[in-house]
């Protein structure tokens, strides 16, 4: 089962000046949790998974369901739900935003930070698995469990029309596309997984001209990975960054 690290460390791979303070980490220890506490668990997915392109975000669910257990607050205001023609009134206005204030503190972490998913770009797990990929620590950094989630949330949010966007809730694009197939298949799917969710992807792709159509930053990655000959990447002369940034050509 899977738990929220706060403000904690000891991995080698993880260093912090400010002894982890408001840093999140999770952790997957096989033996955490009881039958009923990963059947919880399980639900919220299989929710999330029917409804995934509706509701496009978790909601950070399973760090809810962990805070509810570790912060067990009593919520001692009612719901007001006003009708709608009646009017509002002081009480009902205070009565709500303890019950908001009460809610929320059941959400903060023990280092008084608030705890959040982000989530919402699909452009930043692909350039950490592809160099992991090229210098070999792929499996030395990433747990199989890890591994496996990235798949699952890759698949999660993967649109109807079989392609990636360049966010969770953006339409799909051969930029998000292309590095979301392309990490899936580093992560060890293969071409005909993920229920026909691969082939719906591949076949996006395809019939929009193939990968070849990818943005540069795109390209990058893939002449990285040695599948883009680098002659199809435009230059970027160093010194252009010298260049005043009100310039429009300026990168940055």
């Amino acid at each position: 089962m899977w738990k929220l690290k706060i403000a904690e460390g000891g991995s080698p791979w993880l260093r912090s000046t400010n002894g982890h303070v408001g840093r999140q980490v999770w952790e997957f220890d096989p033996e955490m949790g009881t039958p009923e506490e990963i059947a919880e668990i399980e639900k919220a997915r299989e929710a999330f998974r029917k409804n995934r392109f509706s509701i496009k975000h978790s909601a950070d669910i399973p760090m809810r369901l962990q805070f509810a257990k570790e912060n067990p607050i009593e919520i001692r205001f009612p719901r007001i739900k006003l009708e709608e023609h009646e009017d509002v009134t002081e009480e009902a206005v205070s009565t709500t935003l303890r019950r908001a204030i009460s809610c929320q503190s059941t959400l903060q972490a023990h280092d008084g930070h608030w705890p959040g998913d982000y989530g919402g770009p699909m452009f930043l797990m692909p350039g950490l698995i592809i160099t992991l990929y090229v210098t070999g620590a792929l499996n030395v950094v990433l747990s199989s469990e890890h591994q496996k989630e990235m798949c699952r949330y890759l698949y999660n949010h993967q649109n109807e029309d079989g392609g990636w966007g360049l966010h969770i809730e953006g339409h799909s694009t051969m930029f998000g596309s292309v590095l979301s197939y392309v990490t899936l298949r580093l992560l060890g799917e293969g071409a005909e997984d993920g229920a026909g969710a691969m082939q719906k992807g591949r076949d996006w792709i395809l019939d929009h001209g193939g990968a070849t159509y990818i943005t540069s930053w795109g390209k990058f990655w893939l002449s990285i990975l040695g599948i883009f000959d680098w002659s199809g990447n435009n230059p970027l002369p160093p010194e252009i960054w010298l260049l005043p940034y009100a310039l429009p050509v300026h990168p940055g």
